[in-house]
């Protein structure tokens, strides 16, 4: 297809799907800027290959009442998995990105590969199965808790998920499902998943996303696309060095990492240290009776207003936020959204966050910034996993190799190379 008639293609079929709701033809003319016989030819071939049907018609602004054209969004699913330290969201959902169906389990990722995409695959079944659907599958979207290289879809010596460095998830998936399967890594789902479906409106256009759980990343949106950096690591600030913990090891090897003295393993290490030593009745009942102490307790003890607690949560918050100040000076984003269990839980770790980061950024970079709590909170991997597979299948290379074949479905070497060319 030449690159022009590619390019308008891809123009008028993003516009459309920006409008799950229809829209008319002047409108999209005028929101695509090309010429309205352009427009009316291109939409012409997204209706010749089923991507586009008309639905109903518009208010009559005077003359012919002009039809409403929409994505045929049941035209193909897409599975969406968000693998978690402790657990996954797996869902099913069509082409306009509404989920269908989803499930949380519980699994644990250092089990290994196999025992997890073992069960993974067991739920995917279930619900394409729930979906009670006959759409073939388009494609695949995975988010696994580590680093990933996204051209090759592998884990790249991820700290928490031993045995899995190297493993082929996009092969195991695409073999088994005949769909093209993206991998990234989970703050990059969770920065797609608030870009597509939070409210923050055009500010999202220039975001980072920062995840608080186990562990601590952070997703980089620039100009309304996600930002992986030449290998696919950009963004991982969990593992920056803090000056003042040069003693402290981490998970990865190193020593004195953000992660190792923020990140939600190292509040729970810290608060059993500081229940077994007399500093917290609160925490050390809450030890007492589980046998263990979970980053989610601190957060509940800080509640219940156990001081040694809340001094945890706001020094926490500080190295956070000083880190974090460095990298909206550098970046100059828009909008930093935080989520993360902590996140969620606890309003004066987040204050911690904010105080930080405007006293430690340059007064430009913060003139316009808001800190926001993410706002797709329900599946927020989920989400962002069908939209990683949503956004490469309608890219420009994706959809050039697709097209003329009605759907990418079975297409198996997809993947291999449209990820390949959005990493270069």
């Amino acid at each position: 297809m030449p690159s022009e008639r590619l390019h308008a293609l891809t123009a008028v079929l993003t516009t459309i799907r920006r409008h799950p709701g229809g829209v008319t033809l002047p409108t999209l003319t005028q929101e695509v800027g090309l010429g309205r016989s352009v427009v009316s030819s291109r939409v012409a071939d997204l209706e010749t290959l089923g991507l586009v049907v008309a639905d109903g018609l518009a208010p009559s602004t005077g003359g012919r009442a002009p039809r409403l054209l929409r994505l045929r969004a049941e035209a193909g699913l897409v599975c969406g998995v968000a693998i978690g330290a402790l657990g996954v969201e797996i869902g099913v959902a069509d082409l306009a990105g509404r989920v269908l169906t989803a499930v949380d389990d519980p699994l644990d990722v250092t089990d290994g590969p196999d025992a997890v995409l073992d069960r993974v695959e067991q739920l995917v079944d279930d619900q394409l199965g729930s979906a009670a659907a006959d759409s073939p599958v388009w494609g695949i979207g995975i988010g696994v808790p580590g680093p990933v290289e996204f051209a090759t879809g592998r884990p790249v010596a991820p700290p928490i998920m031993p045995g899995w460095d190297g493993y082929p998830i996009r092969q195991r998936l695409t073999a088994r499902y005949g769909a093209p399967t993206w991998v990234d890594n989970d703050v990059n789902i969770l920065a797609l998943g608030e870009l597509r479906a939070g409210g923050h409106g055009s500010s999202s256009r220039d975001m980072i996303y920062v995840k608080i759980g186990t562990g601590i990343g952070a997703g980089l949106v620039s100009d309304g696309r996600l930002h992986r950096g030449a290998n696919g690591s950009a963004g991982d600030i969990g593992h920056v060095a803090v000056s003042s913990a040069e003693n402290v090891v981490c998970r990865c090897g190193n020593v004195g990492c953000l992660e190792a003295l923020a990140g939600g393993a190292a509040l729970a290490l810290e608060g059993r240290r500081i229940a077994e030593t007399g500093g917290s009745a609160i925490m050390a009942e809450m030890l007492s009776r589980s046998g263990t102490l979970t980053a989610a307790d601190v957060v509940s003890a800080a509640e219940r207003g156990d001081p040694s607690a809340r001094g945890m949560l706001t020094g926490a918050g500080r190295l956070v936020g000083t880190t974090l100040a460095s990298l909206v000076s550098l970046f100059n984003p828009s909008l930093v959204v935080l989520g993360g269990g902590v996140v969620r839980s606890n309003d004066q770790f987040l204050a911690a966050i904010r105080e930080s980061v405007y006293r430690r950024s340059l007064p430009l970079a913060t003139r316009s910034l808001r800190i926001e709590p993410a706002s797709v909170r329900d599946h927020g991997g989920l989400v962002g996993a069908v939209h990683l597979a949503l956004d490469q299948i309608f890219s420009p290379a994706c959809l050039q190799m697709w097209a003329l074949e009605g759907s990418p479905a079975g297409l198996v070497d997809l993947a291999d190379q449209t990820a390949a060319s959005a990493a270069a």
